[in-house]
């Protein structure tokens, strides 16, 4: 059994997505969500499939000793960043080298970076009049939308498409890819 530990900032469609594709595998199981926003939409999607929410502080996540013990009581063959806005302490990349995984809603190396998510990137992406988009999905190092490229998907753009349509045309990839992704680096 493969054990996913994802890490989301707010509503938490991507990991609820990715539950319910994992739900009744006899491969991988999703044995915590860790959150920093103690009002994160992700906890209640969790609680249905009765997978535990850990809240944690800046304070938690700076403090190697005791972050690195709380999580591995989940015992993580994949780290998963599902929607989640910090960046990993390099402790924590050392700790999990190739293991530690992020969904960005653009084809990086484009629109990345800090301060570079949610509509901040579909904005970004409209305003430079690009005809396609996308999700990259990569390994996480020690910096911002940095590491290397799993996988990619694109969609076209038109001129007539608003941040708003951008943002549903990437979570339509988001849904469609991630979970298969995930499964294909784990199995």
């Amino acid at each position: 059994m493969k054990n996913i530990v994802i890490f989301a900032s707010g509503s938490g469609s991507n990991a609820e997505n990715i539950g319910e594709y994992f739900k009744d595998s006899n491969s991988v199981k999703i044995t915590a969500v860790f959150t920093n926003n103690a009002n994160a939409g992700v906890i209640k999607k969790m609680k249905r499939f009765g997978i535990p929410c850990v809240v944690f502080t800046k304070d938690d996540i700076i403090s190697k000793e005791y972050f690195l013990i709380k999580l591995y009581q989940y015992r993580p063959d994949l780290i998963v960043l599902a929607g989640f806005l910090w960046l990993i302490p390099n402790y924590l990349v050392n700790a999990y080298p190739n293991k530690i995984i992020n969904i960005h809603p653009a084809l990086l190396p484009k629109f990345g970076g800090k301060g570079m998510y949610g509509m901040h990137v579909h904005e970004a992406v409209k305003a430079a009049n690009e005809t396609e988009t996308g999700i990259t999905i990569h390994y996480v190092n020690s910096k911002f939308d940095d590491g290397k490229i799993i996988f990619r998907a694109n969609t076209p753009l038109t001129e007539n498409d608003t941040p708003l349509t951008i943002a549903q045309k990437i979570h339509a990839l988001e849904m469609e890819n991630f979970p298969v992704e995930i499964d294909k680096i784990l199995n």
